[in-house]
């Protein structure tokens, strides 16, 4: 079976790819970090299997299957991989093979494997069940399910840090470095565009006022009309920060703000 492995820690992934490299029914193809990744692999290798982290930075591992049923980009056999044991019922609600916690267990890799193996073999799918459910639930609640709250990997003074995507004020991107800004720290995002940035966030809550700002519009604390019947959003950050709005995001303004 062709397989590929995505955990946002490193140890983890080699972990993964040790103990597979012993069973002969597994073929690693790939390895990935994020959601983003994960989807975008998935695609590029049509892999039988993925061992999937469920909390990821970004987009989650629930995610990654809202994005592949939306995308319509065949579905593999998902086993998750896991800390913490209370996502079980969720990992079986989206039809998973199985999941398996960490650290890692040699002979309960094997038996997820073996599991997988016969669905695999015997060509079960579960794109019919995971569209259907997407269908019901609407396509995000499997991310507010997770009892986490999605994470954003921010580089402050040498340090690796992990905030609440719901801390963030806003983003900027600038010479293709996405710096963040929360209340109590600014930033470097593991990001490489204001899109993956988006995409990995709630839509309702967050907002592209301009091509070089994502912002939070919980955190925004005023609207200054400005030039040419534009505005300026005043952000409730330390420095009180001045994001323009696009004249192309006006109207998205003022029916969000209902002006």
């Amino acid at each position: 079976m062709n397989t590929v492995i995505v955990d946002d820690e490193r140890p983890a992934r080699d972990e993964l790819a040790f103990l597979l490299k012993d069973l002969p029914e597994v073929n690693v193809v790939a390895q990935g970090k994020n959601g983003l990744e994960a989807v975008a692999l998935i695609k590029e290798h049509t892999p039988d299997l993925v061992f999937l982290d469920v909390q990821m930075p970004g987009l989650d591992g629930f995610g990654v299957i809202q994005k592949l049923v939306e995308r319509k980009v065949p579905v593999p056999q998902i086993i998750f991989a896991t800390a913490y044991d209370h996502y079980a019922v969720q990992a079986f609600e989206v039809n998973a093979v199985d999941y398996v916690l960490k650290p890692f267990d040699r002979t309960r890799i094997a038996q997820a494997v073996q599991r997988a193996k016969k669905m695999v073999e015997a060509n079960s799918s579960p794109v019919q069940r995971l569209e259907t459910l997407v269908g019901q639930i609407g396509a995000s609640d499997i991310k507010r399910r997770s009892t986490a709250p999605v994470k954003l990997l921010v580089k402050s003074q040498e340090r690796m840090i992990l905030i609440d995507a719901d801390d963030m004020i806003y983003a900027s991107i600038q010479d293709g470095t996405i710096t963040i800004y929360s209340r109590e720290i600014e930033g470097v995002s593991n990001y490489r565009t204001v899109e993956e940035l988006t995409e990995s966030l709630d839509g309702d809550i967050f907002w592209r006022p301009h091509r070089s700002y994502l912002v939070n519009i919980k955190h925004i604390k005023e609207v200054v009309p400005w030039f040419k019947s534009s505005f300026m959003l005043k952000m409730n950050d330390k420095r009180a920060s001045e994001i323009p709005v696009s004249r192309t995001q006006t109207k998205r303004l003022r029916e969000l703000l209902k002006l």
